[in-house]
């Protein structure tokens, strides 16, 4: 399949996704805070490549998918790349670089669920929403097992897997991750011409 294809597609995951989301943030009333960055500046949050591949091919569109691959491999912290914190004092507010293209981890935490041993839905989300929105988290957690819909991690790893299963199966530290998924790129286009009638994307 064409990183073309494969870029749309994963697109099409997260368009689905952004309105289970919508609709589950406005049956719980959840919100993360503005400018909160907690979840974003932990180290050791693992994604896989294929999450950021529309961001890596957004990146060789533009011309600098080269550059960040050169940044990328010189980057020692376990932090995201892509985040950027309001002040070294201030590293826990801040936000994502590249918000648009964030992958679907990214997405789901704070808003998706997990199962428990007992096959219990359990809300994946930070302890910021728990302690400050005691009262809608509490709600939330009694309403998803009572039907109501929410996003499922699995699932939408299993459906991530479907487009592509070497890379949406394997978790790497997201920097690394969002390394492969630049070289996946820039090898994929080696020894292609540019992808057609995006020539002038930028």
């Amino acid at each position: 399949m064409a990183i073309e294809d494969k870029v749309r597609q994963v697109e099409a995951l997260f368009d689905r996704l952004e309105i289970e989301i919508n609709v589950f943030k406005s049956n719980t009333h959840l919100f993360c805070n503005a400018g909160c960055g907690k979840c974003c500046s932990t180290p050791n949050i693992d994604a896989s490549p294929l999450e950021f591949l529309p961001w890596a091919f957004h990146l060789f569109l533009n011309g600098k998918a080269e550059e960040t691959l050169e940044e990328l491999t010189k980057v020692s912290t376990k932090n995201c790349f892509l985040y950027r914190p309001l002040s070294v004092l201030e590293h826990h507010k801040g936000n994502c670089s590249n918000y648009k293209y964030r992958g679907l981890i990214c997405r789901l935490f704070g808003y998706g669920a997990t199962t428990d041993k007992f096959g219990k839905l359990r809300l994946a989300t930070c302890k910021i929403i728990k302690e400050e929105q005691q009262e809608n988290f509490t709600t939330a957690e009694i309403v998803i097992n009572n039907g109501i819909h929410v996003p499922i991690f699995t699932d939408y790893y299993m459906q991530l897997a479907q487009i592509d299963l070497r890379m949406g199966r394997t978790l790497l530290p997201i920097n690394q991750a969002l390394k492969i998924a630049i070289e996946e790129v820039l090898h994929y286009y080696a020894y292609r011409p540019f992808p057609g009638g995006l020539e002038n994307i930028a």
